[in-house]
């Protein structure tokens, strides 16, 4: 039996309509439940590769090495990608990264958690008192420890309740988190010993990020004088 056109619906009739709206091009609540599934499924890959690789013995002959540079890479890309949503809403006119920072954020601190785990289990196995040695002793333990606390406290205080509980002080602590981008790339950068090359490009990402979040601040108290 045939269909006809006006028997259909119209998110098919109207590819997209669904996602966007057609009046200004912005996400709908439908299109960004879909694109935050999405991300999430993406967000979750590197975990669930790592997973796998270490059930099948693929992590290589040092697979505590492999996880902890894994962990610790997704960290810091997802940090970077948190710092970078500002940027592009305001320089770019892109509102709808701003959608997903609060998931860029908790993937940043699972990431993290993660990382900091591997640590804790398989290179101290949880020997607190070398921990803390750890602390005082090595720079880059030291930065590292200084990121994660940050990065707890943001996710603690990232539910919609401690945003109203916090009212106006809610922004200026979590814009603490570029004090732990700068404390996350400085624990690559002290941690690699030969091969900078690497932590080197995350200190250019950050310093650029850095320099358009101090070129925003200074257009805004342009503007008030």
């Amino acid at each position: 039996m045939a269909i006809r056109s006006s028997e259909l619906p119209s998110s098919l009739m109207t590819p997209g309509a669904n996602f966007f709206n057609p009046n200004s091009g912005a996400l709908t609540d439908h299109g960004l439940l879909w694109l935050k599934r999405l991300f999430f499924l993406v967000a979750c890959a590197p975990a669930l590769l790592m997973l796998v690789g270490g059930i099948r013995g693929q992590l290589g002959a040092e697979p505590v090495d492999a996880v902890t540079r894994v962990t610790g890479i997704w960290t810091l890309n997802f940090l970077m990608m948190t710092l970078a949503v500002a940027p592009l809403r305001y320089y770019l006119g892109w509102f709808w990264p701003l959608r997903l920072r609060r998931m860029l954020g908790l993937f940043t601190f699972f990431y993290a958690s993660l990382h900091l785990a591997t640590y804790v289990v398989f290179e101290q196995f949880f020997d607190v008192a070398e921990i803390v040695k750890d602390i005082l002793k090595r720079p880059y333990i030291t930065a590292g420890m200084l990121a994660y606390g940050i990065l707890f406290l943001l996710a603690m205080t990232s539910t919609n309740r401690m945003i109203r509980h916090l009212g106006k002080h809610w922004k200026p602590l979590h814009r603490l988190v570029y004090v732990a981008g700068i404390a996350g790339v400085l624990h690559f950068f002290w941690l690699v010993k030969r091969d900078v090359t690497e932590p080197g490009i995350y200190v250019i990402v950050l310093c650029a990020l850095l320099c358009t979040r101090l070129l925003k601040s200074r257009r805004k108290a342009s503007r008030k004088v």
